[in-house]
């Protein structure tokens, strides 16, 4: 049997260097388990301790807090609204070094270097040009997930799917209450590119993983039985776009009429 590695030993492990961007997906259920059973007390806090100093201030660290409640008219409150997306996302919202960006359908608790530009942008869009999907392509980040996977946690590709214009998505507006930081209440529109229902889309990026890892753009392992993946958005766009571009996307979903 494997040794026991210490939860804190992640950053390393996984080759996380100074200066990096990193977008962090992960649920971390059996990562606690797997603490637990070794005598080890898994403590979120220390998690994101220990990424902040793996990267140093001249990284920047992205974790998820997507919440789509908006979508279904609730009201997004910027301080109370919480992260649907793991543990990780809410205990970073609930930490004065974290920042959330603006959008109420898909938002980060961000630190570091780009920390202020990533909060101050006001996109409208989900994964329009100017969301935080577009920065983590221009800025060569990494995308490192933990318990979570390519093959159920990779949003990135919906930001690809609207930059090509992908045929079977559109444009949706959703309008709801915006609660922002300064508790002001008023009525906005902010928008996603969703699945075309009458297409019958159904997400089916399988193929397109093993496409990954056949071309061993995916770094990969086991920590204590735990998955763990690591990609460079900018190894990985290409392979995106191409399937997008010529292949109908059959590596990626599938809908009628493909």
């Amino acid at each position: 049997m494997a040794e026991y590695i210490s939860y804190q030993k992640l950053p390393s492990i996984l080759k996380i260097e100074k200066g990096d961007v990193i977008l962090l997906t992960s649920d971390i259920t059996d990562l606690f388990l797997q603490c637990q059973e070794n005598g080890e007390i898994l403590d979120v806090n220390i998690l994101l301790d220990n990424f902040q100093e793996a990267i140093g201030e001249e990284g920047t660290l992205l974790i998820p807090t997507y919440n789509w409640g908006f979508c279904q008219g609730k009201a997004f409150d910027y301080k109370k609204t919480p992260s649907k997306t793991g543990a990780i996302g809410n205990a970073a919202l609930r930490r004065k070094d974290f920042t959330r960006t603006k959008h109420p359908i898909y938002s980060f608790a961000v630190w570091g270097k780009d920390a202020v530009k990533l909060a101050e942008m006001d996109n409208i869009e989900s994964f329009g040009p100017d969301s935080p999907f577009a920065y983590l392509e221009q800025v060569d980040a990494k995308n490192v997930f933990i318990g979570a996977s390519l093959r159920n946690s990779f949003t990135y590709i919906h930001y690809i799917e609207q930059k090509l214009k992908a045929p079977y998505r559109f444009s949706k507006v959703f309008r709801s209450h915006y609660i922002d930081q300064d508790k002001v209440d008023t009525v906005r529109d902010y928008s996603m590119y969703v699945r075309d229902l009458d297409l019958d889309v159904v997400c089916a990026p399988n193929p397109f993983v093993d496409i990954l890892y056949a071309n061993q753009v995916v770094q990969h392992g086991l920590i204590n039985g735990v998955p763990y993946e690591v990609i460079r958005f900018s190894e990985v766009t290409p392979y995106i776009q191409n399937d997008i571009l010529y292949n109908r996307s059959k590596n990626l979903c599938k809908y009628k009429g493909q």
